[in-house]
C-alpha cells in the first residue's frame, strides 16, 4: 500500500515537473502558488516564534520575520546583490523609500531592511490570515488608502512616533505595485512625512525584475537582483512647499538608478 503511494507520489511529481518544463503558464502557476503557501505557512511559525521571545506587537520581532524570509531566495533560485548599506548608518530615524514591482518584493525587503524599521502597508493586507498577523507583531503601519483624510493623519502619528521611539519608517512612493521596469508617479505623502519630522530621506532601488518574472507573459524562472542604497538626502529647513521638489529629485534619482542597474542607462534621459 506505502509503495503504491510513493509510485503515485513519484508520478505525480514527475507529471509536474514536465509540465512546468513545457508550459510557462503551469510553471507561473505552482511557483506562485508555492510562494503563497510558504508565506502563509512561515508567517505562522514566525508568529509563534514573535509571540514566545518578544511577547507581542513590536520592532524588534522583525529580526525573526527577516530571518525567516531571507531563506526565501533559496527556494526559488534568486540572488541579491547588495551596495550601500552603509547608507542606513543615519543618526536617528528617516523615511525610507523603494520602488514597488511584485508579491516578491518582501524577499528584497528583508534582505536589506535595518533593524528599528517598520514598514507603512494598506489596511487590507492586515486580513490575509498569518501574513497579515506576522505584519500586525512587526509594527508594521496600516492606512486606509481609500480615505485621504485618514491616511494624512495616520502619517501625522507616524511622524510623531519616528522621532519618539526613534525607528526609520520604510514607504513605496508608488503606492502599487508596478512591473513594468519603470517608476510609477511618486504619491507626496512619504516626503510630507519627511519634512514634517525633519529626517532625511533614503531611497533604495531594486532593479527590474522583468527578465525573470513578469505576472503578463507568466515567466517566473530564477534570477539577479541588483540592489543599491543611495545616500541619505536631508529635510532639515525644508517645509511643506517644499515636498514637490524633493519629490521629483527623488523620483529623477531613483529613476535613473533603476535603469541603470536594469542594464538600460539610456533609458531615463531618452524617456524623460
Amino acid at each position: 500500500m506505502e509503495m503504491g503511494w510513493l509510485l503515485w507520489g513519484t508520478a505525480v511529481l514527475l507529471l509536474l515537473h514536465v509540465l512546468m518544463q513545457l508550459s510557462p503558464t503551469v510553471n507561473f502557476a505552482l511557483r506562485i502558488g508555492f510562494y503563497c503557501v510558504l508565506c502563509l505557512l512561515a508567517s505562522a511559525l514566525a508568529a509563534v516564534a514573535c509571540l514566545l521571545v518578544n511577547g507581542g506587537r513590536t520592532v524588534k520581532n522583525m529580526r525573526i520575520i527577516k530571518a525567516v524570509v531571507k531563506t526565501f531566495k533559496y527556494f526559488f533560485g534568486l540572488r541579491f546583490e547588495v551596495k550601500g548599506l552603509e547608507n542606513f548608518k543615519v543618526e536617528g530615524p528617516a523615511v525610507i523609500l523603494s520602488n514597488h514591482q511584485s508579491v516578491l518584493d518582501m524577499m528584497g525587503l528583508m534582505e536589506v531592511l535595518p533593524d528599528n524599521c517598520v514598514q507603512v502597508g494598506k489596511k487590507e493586507l492586515m486580513y490575509m490570515g498569518s501574513v497579515g498577523l506576522i505584519m500586525y507583531l512587526g509594527g508594521v503601519i496600516f492606512i486606509n488608502r481609500k480615505s485621504t483624510s485618514s491616511a494624512k493623519m495616520v502619517m501625522s502619528e507616524v511622524a510623531k512616533t519616528m522621532v519618539a521611539e526613534n525607528v526609520k519608517v520604510w514607504v513605496y512612493p508608488e503606492g502599487t505595485r508596478n512591473c513594468t521596469g519603470d517608476l510609477l508617479p511618486f504619491k507626496k505623502g512619504a516626503f510630507h512625512l519627511a519634512v514634517q519630522a525633519q529626517v532625511p530621506v533614503i531611497p533604495v532601488v531594486y532593479s527590474s525584475f522583468t527578465s525573470f518574472y513578469n505576472p503578463k507573459t507568466k515567466l517566473f524562472t530564477s534570477g539577479k537582483i541588483k540592489v543599491e542604497v543611495l545616500p541619505p538626502i536631508e529635510t532639515k529647513g525644508l517645509t511643506s512647499d517644499d515636498v514637490t521638489d524633493l519629490s521629483d529629485r527623488c523620483f529623477s534619482t531613483m529613476r535613473e538608478t533603476l535603469f541603470r542597474l536594469s542594464g538600460h542607462p539610456g533609458e531615463a534621459k531618452d524617456s524623460s
